[in-house]
């Protein structure tokens, strides 16, 4: 298995619950997919360097994580679907 890392930014207009539920919705892909998740850091609401669909600000999300390498395509292609998602990258650690 190999390590890697998933940043993503969560619409600011989202609520607590629903960033919460994203949260444990694709760390729990992560888990059913083979993978083990060994930490998420959620580093809160920080400002972008561009605005992004108009908006100036999202929810910074970081998790960690072992899986077979199929499983980060897996995940990019759900979270390009949600529209909660503002941006996502993947990277091998």
């Amino acid at each position: 298995m190999n390590k890697y890392q998933l940043l993503f930014i969560i619409d600011i207009d989202t609520t607590e619950e629903v960033r919460s539920e994203l949260v444990d919705k694709f760390s729990q892909l992560i888990a059913d997919m083979g993978g083990e998740v060994s930490a998420i850091d959620k580093w809160g609401v920080k400002k972008f360097a561009y605005s992004i669909n108009y908006k100036k600000e999202g929810y910074y999300v970081l998790i960690k994580f072992s899986a077979p390498a199929d499983v980060p395509a897996e995940v990019d292609r759900q979270m390009r679907i949600n529209e909660n998602i503002v941006r996502q990258m993947i990277t091998k650690a």
